[in-house]
């Protein structure tokens, strides 16, 4: 515990310079930016960010990418609390209580709630960081290449199936990033593999290009595509939360803020899912469930800091695994391996400093957005009113330069107009992003824990059922898809019934009377 405090402490004081806080002043600035703009989402934020801190030094690099990230999950409620449209995914569920607060007067006040649930989400989230890394980072030095290969399978599974309406387009979408990432030579023999006599596929599709192309480009895509709608926002009152507002609701706080790190740790799922957890778990747990949806301080928080502590979350497995926990901090765990940091169960013991530096970028990026949400709000706010003609110019220009940039290779380029179109048309049938993502992400390693675990066991399947992780995450991907199934899910509902009726006639002194 002291060991780990002195190296945060270390930490914070290597940041305290003139270029660090410029940095992240700017970078939070970007991504409030970028979360407040409907459409925009944090992980284009991230992979644009990607592209243009190629140069930088890594530590630089990552708290720049660390405080966009932050700051566009928070940026996305002023666009649901003022125009009832979430800036980004993650704030859908702000809209409900923040813009019904907004009709009756009282859109300050939802934006300072907004603010102190998000800084005080991530505070939460930081703590359990800082605390459970180390701890999951000593389970995972137990994890062999079975255990890897379920992990993966059960990042793609479990997004594909809470990040859309249709769990098959999101596993369809998932095992389609899955194929794209076994595309270019093996890791054992260097075979071509998917190339169609293109020398350029030899070395595989680079991540960082066919994310900012899926979320970028695409977003492009489908703005221009769309008729612009007017923007008016109304007048507010005072941004400055009440302290009676947050010391009322300071169980909810607590609750949504564990709720949304615990959800940032299951790798693919994201920061909206932790958003309606959140929510859904302080409407069953308030005392005034009548306001939910009509103007809720209590739903607003809930929202707002769960969405937020999944941030500091989802980086969790990302540094103890090198999984991520959701789409943003899938484009970050690139960034890491693109700046010679290496994410991993050996993470503590190769570089225990690199977590406690991530804890203080988490840190520093909470005042970022503390300071613009309570200071700069009503100058931000314009920002909604800029037009998208202007807007999707300049991110497309970003786009291009960004994949060109990382390797210098216009190749790039053409792969990051090939995913924005595939993302495109893969939006307008309603496939779900993030599912795509963690399969491009995970795909490396399902295919090497797969190969490796097979050369172990010289081709014996065996290991990979019998492990006992091994078996407990089988059981957990085939209870997930088997669960999708009407007749399956109607025969689980009759089960549990069955045990509730057998356990409350037991307290009630239960049986039959004679």
């Amino acid at each position: 515990m002291l060991d780990g405090l002195i190296a945060f402490g270390h930490s914070i004081v290597g940041f305290m310079n003139p270029a660090s806080i410029f940095y992240a002043l700017t970078a939070s600035f970007v991504g409030f930016v970028i979360g407040a703009l409907p459409g925009l989402t944090a992980t284009m934020g991230v992979a644009l960010m990607t592209t243009l801190t190629i140069k930088l030094p890594s530590s630089d690099a990552l708290l720049i990418l660390i405080c966009t990230y932050v700051g566009a999950i928070y940026g996305g409620s002023r666009s649901a609390i003022l125009l009832n449209i979430p800036g980004t995914p993650a704030s859908a569920a702000s809209c409900l209580d923040g813009y019904a607060l907004a009709r009756q007067g009282l859109a300050g006040r939802a934006m300072g709630i907004a603010t102190s649930g998000s800084v005080l989400g991530t505070w939460i989230g930081m703590v359990c960081l800082a605390f459970f890394t180390p701890v999951l980072g000593e389970m995972a030095l137990k994890f062999g290449a079975s255990e890897f290969f379920w992990l993966a399978v059960f990042g793609v599974v479990v997004s594909g199936n809470l990040t859309g309406n249709d769990p098959l387009k999101g596993w369809m979408a998932g095992f389609l990033g899955l194929f794209i990432a076994g595309i270019g030579q093996d890791g054992l023999y260097a075979f071509d593999r998917f190339t169609f006599g293109i020398h350029d596929l030899s070395g595989g599709i680079s991540l960082v290009p066919a994310l900012v192309g899926a979320f970028g480009f695409a977003e492009v895509l489908t703005v221009m595509a769309e008729k612009a709608r007017p923007v008016t926002i109304n007048t507010f009152d005072t941004v400055i939360p009440k302290i009676r507002d947050i010391t009322k609701y300071w169980r909810t706080i607590i609750r949504s803020g564990l709720i949304g790190t615990g959800i940032g740790i299951v790798p693919g799922v994201g920061e909206d899912v932790a958003a309606w957890s959140s929510y859904a778990a302080a409407k069953r747990a308030s005392k005034e469930k009548e306001l939910f949806g009509k103007g809720s301080i209590e739903g607003l928080m809930a929202a707002e800091t769960g969405d937020n502590a999944c941030v500091p979350g989802a980086v969790i497995p990302v540094l103890t695994l090198a999984v991520p926990g959701s789409a943003p901090a899938a484009v970050l765990l690139a960034a890491m391996l693109i700046h010679g940091v290496n994410p991993g169960p050996l993470i503590m013991v190769e570089n225990p400093k690199f977590v406690y530096d991530v804890v203080a970028m988490m840190l520093i990026a909470s005042f970022g957005i503390l300071i613009y949400g309570l200071l700069l709000t009503k100058l931000l706010t314009k920002v909604l009113q800029i037009p998208a003609t202007l807007v999707m110019p300049i991110i497309f220009v970003l786009c291009v330069v960004g994949s060109f940039a990382i390797a210098s290779r216009l190749f790039d380029v053409y792969v990051m107009l090939a995913f924005g179109v595939i993302g495109f048309f893969l939006r307008k049938l309603n496939f779900p992003m993030a599912p795509l993502v963690l399969g491009i992400v995970l795909g490396d390693l399902l295919e090497k824990s797969l190969r490796r675990g097979l050369v172990l066991g010289d081709g014996d399947l065996t290991p990979f059922f019998i492990r006992p992780i091994s078996f407990v995450m089988f059981i957990l991907i085939a209870a997930t898809v088997l669960m999708n199934f009407s007749i399956v899910n109607r025969a689980a509902s009759r089960a549990w019934a069955g045990v509730t009726a057998v356990a409350s006639g037991k307290r009630s002194g239960g049986g039959s009377p004679r």
